[in-house]
């Protein structure tokens, strides 16, 4: 199961009652931050997130919105009693920024190990600091400077069957290996496959996270089946879409075709423009396209 909880849903500057996009994901008690604009540690004191438990932020690009929140939360992290290290991953081009941002926060008491990533081709990891069955994918975007979106997939065990395990006399020390999918050897010499004691597979977790960026083709097959898509809709009326064009962002419409496309099974709209001060009133024409459409609000919580 994992938690996710949208801390933000504003682009360009934040508002009173809007933070900057921010995305929190959490799995076993560990979590994944996916960007950090201006106030994204104050967002997460209000949603009751707990800082010490991020143990990787993702940063889609370098605009200021995006990224310049990262000394506060890093401060704040380390006020949290942190020493064991945390990793940010971002475009290759942004790890100088970083290392800039980072420089007004002296000496913090847990190391930053900076990842860049390939900016012009799709990407996966894993991410072994969650988990060894999670990986995050990126893909290329379409903004005015390097951007990537995100995909975080959780691959999940099958179904462990004990009677099956008492019925071949395993002993219980095995049984964590074996759902682990890793063949045991016993005491007699018999050698037990994990099928022999797993049912049904079950399929995994997706969360697909897009922001700043055109709405370009293979985004559709980026978030396909997604569990949760979470894609930019800076503004909901069409004679926007010029400028938007111009700028190297989506409409509310673009990111709902998109999310029908993709067959994703869920859409959050995020990164709303500050002119945009109730973007709830596009709500039915939204779903006429794609009907799971949610016009989130800061602190939006779902479990997958």
């Amino acid at each position: 199961m994992a938690d996710i909880c949208l801390l933000g849903t504003g682009g360009m500057l934040p508002l009173p009652y809007r933070f900057l996009t921010s995305l929190y994901a959490e799995y076993n008690g560990k979590a994944v931050l996916i960007d950090c604009g201006e106030g994204t540690q104050v967002a997460a004191a209000k949603h009751g997130i707990k800082l010490s438990r991020i143990e990787l932020i993702l940063i889609t690009h370098c605009h200021a919105d995006h990224v310049t929140g990262l000394p506060g939360l890093l401060l704040s992290i380390g006020n949290n009693s942190r020493t064991a290290p945390l990793e940010i991953a971002a475009p290759g081009s942004c790890i100088p920024v970083i290392e800039k941002l980072m420089s007004v926060c002296g000496a913090l008491p847990y190391e930053v190990r900076l990842r860049g990533l390939p900016e012009s081709e799709h990407f996966e990891f894993t991410a072994d600091m969650i988990d060894p069955l999670l990986t995050v994918k990126t893909m290329p975007l379409s903004h005015r400077v390097s951007c990537l979106g995100y995909s975080l997939v959780l691959k999940r065990k099958p179904i462990f069957l004990p009677q099956n395990a008492k019925a071949m006399n395993i002993p219980v020390e095995f049984w964590k290996r074996l759902h682990n999918g890793e063949t045991v050897t016993l005491a007699d010499g018999l050698r037990v496959p994990p099928e022999a004691v797993t049912g049904e597979k079950k399929p995994p977790l997706k969360l697909t996270y897009v922001t700043d960026t055109l709405p370009v083709a293979e985004l559709e097959l980026f978030a396909m089946d997604a569990d949760l898509f979470v894609c930019e809709g800076m503004y909901g009326l069409p004679d926007k879409k010029e400028s938007m064009n111009e700028k190297g962002h989506m409409l509310m419409q673009d990111a709902c075709n998109i999310a029908k496309l993709a067959d994703a099974k869920k859409l959050w709209l995020t990164h709303y423009s500050p002119a945009e001060k109730e973007p709830s009133v596009y709500a039915d024409e939204l779903r006429e396209i794609f009907p799971d459409t949610i016009i989130s609000e800061d602190g939006i919580r779902m479990t997958l």
